[in-house]
């Protein structure tokens, strides 16, 4: 197939052509929600609680407001963006990637979801009377899976481990810890060692997060990254922490950051001006076009996690890119697949938990904790 390609960098306007169906699509969706409770269920027989199948463990839940930029550019003033301006609160989860609980030395890539609330827009007829918005990241700018079919692989192998070996987990850290820092002293980065344990131990609000796959930018297409703004923020970035001993030290550090300290981001949008080197459905490739700044998100200085944040938002809650207005669907194989896993996890940690999972209207909880 013969993908158009925008001229002086013209944002190209979504065509339904572009995602295409991959094989066995659905025996996909099966296999991951299958892995998917297997780890939740293994967490569940071992702790007494249901936690998420990925991204289980929290650091940092934190309470902000995103204000949409004034003056945006036609191509950037999409979907909510439009609404020049305005301003809707906003819950921040930040998490690390397995769905074990470990201690924090065995040190995995990082999450940033973010919820708006009271956004409005037409929805997804799944959505229908809510009024979130959710926007899913990682620290790092492409997926690890070109396909749904291996990202289930991955999701498999994830499967076989939860819950094993904890002790060797932590050694198979440190070890791929001085690897990674020698690919990179020599100019490399290796996703895959950063992946299997070898992120370095620093602070989490350092970090730069990305949406990794497309979305609907309304009449486009866009990935979107969160950029530390703030100057202190900003000072956190490869910021060591210490974690000797301290299992749970990223949380700490997040604690400690942001009892004293306000924090504010950047919101980016790419678009995608030339499929060819930007695809919808090979999320393993970096997009290329500039980044354009239409919001920013800003939160005062807070407790940053308390244990009945953690049952609010950890089990109250649920952080689904699916969580939207039409404007902003997500986009590709990779997307397709989850949407029924985020689902089937939800109901999952509802049931064992006995705790609603539901789509909040507003905030007004917070208060009580």
């Amino acid at each position: 197939m013969d993908f158009p390609t925008r001229h002086l960098h013209q944002p190209l306007p979504y065509e339904p052509s572009y995602e295409v169906p991959e094989e066995d699509e659905a025996e996909t969706v099966a296999g991951l929600i299958e892995a998917m409770q297997h780890i939740a269920a293994t967490v569940d027989d071992d702790t007494g609680h249901a936690h998420r199948g990925v991204h289980a463990k929290s650091h940092g839940i934190l309470r902000g407001q995103l204000r949409v930029l004034d003056n945006l550019p036609p191509d950037y003033a999409q979907g909510l963006f439009s609404h020049a301006g305005a301003a809707w609160p906003v819950v921040m989860r930040l998490s690390t990637t397995p769905g074990d609980m470990l201690d924090d030395k065995v040190s995995t890539p990082r999450g940033m979801a973010i919820k708006l609330v009271g956004v409005p827009g037409e929805r997804l007829e799944d959505g229908e009377g809510d009024v979130t918005q959710d926007f899913v990241m990682v620290n790092g700018p492409t997926f690890q899976a070109p396909t749904a079919k291996k990202f289930l692989g991955s999701v498999k192998l994830l499967a076989a481990t939860t819950d094993k070996a904890p002790g060797l987990k932590k050694a198979l850290s440190a070890a791929l810890r001085g690897v990674e820092k020698v690919v990179e002293a020599v100019g490399g980065e290796s996703a895959t060692l950063k992946g299997l344990g070898g992120h370095a131990e620093t602070n989490i609000l350092g970090e730069t997060f990305f949406t990794v796959v497309p979305i609907l930018y309304g009449r486009h297409m866009a990935k979107l990254s969160l950029v530390p703004a703030s100057p202190a923020l900003r000072a956190l970035k490869d910021r060591p922490v210490d974690l000797e001993h301290k299992p749970n030290g990223v949380r700490g550090a997040v604690v400690d950051f942001m009892t004293e300290h306000s924090a504010e981001w950047e919101l980016r949008v790419q678009l995608c001006t030339d499929l060819s080197a930007m695809p919808v459905e090979d999320p393993t490739v970096e997009w290329t076009s500039d980044w354009v700044t239409v919001a920013r998100l800003s939160a005062p200085a807070q407790a940053g996690w308390t244990h009945g944040l953690s049952v609010l938002v950890d089990d109250g809650m649920q952080f689904n890119p699916w969580h939207c207005i039409a404007a902003h669907r997500p986009l590709g194989a990779i997307m397709r697949v989850r949407r029924a896993v985020y689902a089937a996890s939800a109901r999952f940690r509802a049931e064992r938990n006995r705790t609603p999972v539901a789509e909040p209207h507003n905030l007004d909880q917070w208060r009580e904790h």
